[in-house]
């Protein structure tokens, strides 16, 4: 992911997009088509398995591409989009909170495991006393972070702390006294890893693949499929009803669209059907 990428969408089509918020105050006017705002990878490229489905019922399935966490939301939002395919539970919920979007969680589709990546460490045991590990700005990212710390022995998290809502201020114990800098775009992790800096630099799966990372050979340590973190459809509250979008989310679990992610990723991508 090229550093001057970040916060810049990427629309297949800049007009179409346009015209497809004109008419109405959630994307598409005439039931047929359906605009969906996704990430690279592996989003975008499994909605593009999704379209001939989706076109055998009568959907015209319309994918943008977008580069950051943030612009996805806000033309949902204004009605540029119809449905967008990047975010998790936790994070929908923390952005609904802090700009006001009223959207709804239309599906679980699939979960993309966050992993740990060092080229200067083989393991996180190998990690020296006050490492360096750089994470994202994204606080919905914190809690997997330091969930997944605890679970391989590195930290150790207050009593009856929610993991999701898990927070730096939550660490009881850290043993080797882990520094963590937060202050990165997630885009940008993947660079910083081949820079090789910081000790140690937790990347979300699907920027790692977009950068031809292979996360369950190349990360030190992952989470493993029972993350509560699943990648779902979001949508306008209300739409979660249109006949569009429940085709859309059908498609999505379907065994076809299932083997195609099994196959695609080999465990760096798992597909769920709730």
């Amino acid at each position: 992911m090229k550093k001057w990428l970040a916060g810049i969408v990427v629309a297949t089509s800049i007009f179409g997009l346009a015209a497809c918020g004109s008419d109405s105050g959630s994307g598409s006017s005439d039931g047929k088509e359906l605009v969906v705002g996704a990430s690279n990878v592996p989003h975008a490229e499994i909605l593009e398995k999704v379209k001939p489905i989706l076109e055998d019922k009568g959907i015209d399935l319309q994918i943008e591409t977008y580069q950051d966490y943030i612009l996805p939301n806000k033309d949902l939002d204004n009605g540029d989009l119809d449905a967008n395919y990047f975010q998790t539970v936790p994070y929908m919920d923390l952005q609904m909170k802090e700009n006001e979007y009223d959207f709804v969680n239309a599906g679980g589709i699939h979960i993309e495991p966050i992993g740990v990546y060092s080229k200067k460490y083989k393991s996180l045991e190998d990690l020296p006393e006050g490492a360096t590990i750089l994470m994202s700005n994204s606080v919905s990212d914190h809690g997997r972070i330091l969930t997944l710390l605890e679970k391989k022995g590195l930290i150790t998290l207050k009593d009856g702390v929610e993991n999701t809502q898990a927070q730096l201020e939550d660490i009881k114990e850290n043993p080797k006294k882990l520094k963590f800098d937060y202050e990165y775009e997630a885009a940008l992790l993947p660079q910083m890893y081949e820079n090789e800096e910081g000790d140690a630099v937790v990347i979300n799966s699907n920027y790692a693949i977009d950068a031809g990372l292979k996360p369950l050979e190349d990360s030190i340590a992952i989470e493993d499929s029972n993350s509560p973190y699943v990648n779902v459809i979001a949508v306008n509250k209300g739409d979660e009803n249109k006949e569009e979008v429940k085709e859309l989310v059908k498609a999505l679990r379907s065994k076809e669209i299932q083997d195609f992610i099994n196959e695609e990723w080999d465990g760096a991508v798992v597909p769920v059907t709730e």
